[in-house]
């Protein structure tokens, strides 16, 4: 790919990730998380220490080689079971209904085809199983979505993909997640 997106933008996005306002937001999800738990987009491992004692093993997949090994010395401090995968979540290496959870924060935004994404999390999640997500997306107020729309073909080059004016909410819908009224940050599967 080249020594900008090789090797800059997981230094940029683990440096963006790391910034105090967003350990809330990861907090409030991931420690959500039970059973086996598939986190997309694992990054430099940042959600880690947020993971419960409620959690048996984290299977972490990432397509940067670069991300998947400062994640790998973040396992280090971890007192759970944590396997590393390359991997897209297009194209998840896992198995049919293998995993009771599936964590993403700040992904959706940067996945390809975010569809395709969310038929493949339905595939692996268990019946009963979670999607736990936090992310950014396109703002419902007209004139931030407007600059969104302008700033997105340029953001997403520099950053690695990621799109601003993302509809992440509508698309989990389209695919038939039950969004819980309670949070807007987990989904289950309706066909249970």
């Amino acid at each position: 790919m080249g020594l900008y997106q090789d090797h800059i933008v997981p230094w940029l996005t683990h440096l963006s990730m790391q910034q105090a306002q967003l350990v809330p937001y990861r907090n409030r999800v991931v420690s959500g998380a039970t059973g086996q738990v598939l986190e997309i987009g694992i990054g430099s491992g940042l959600n880690l220490p947020f993971y419960s004692k409620s959690v048996k093993q984290i299977v972490g997949i990432d397509p940067s080689s670069k991300l998947r090994g400062m994640a790998h010395e973040a396992t280090t401090q971890s007192s759970l079971p944590v396997e590393l995968m390359e991997g897209t979540a297009e194209a998840i290496p896992i198995g049919n209904a293998n995993m009771d959870t599936v964590v993403t924060t700040s992904t959706m935004c940067s996945i390809p085809n975010l569809n395709q994404a969310l038929e493949e999390i339905r595939r692996v999640l268990r019946p009963g199983g979670r999607l736990l997500f936090v992310e950014h997306g396109l703002s419902p107020e007209p004139r931030v979505g407007w600059w969104q729309d302008r700033l997105t073909p340029v953001w997403t080059h520099l950053s690695g993909g990621c799109h601003l004016n993302r509809a992440i909410e509508e698309v989990i819908k389209e695919v038939d997640f039950l969004l819980s009224s309670s949070t807007k940050a987990i989904c289950e599967d309706r066909r249970l």
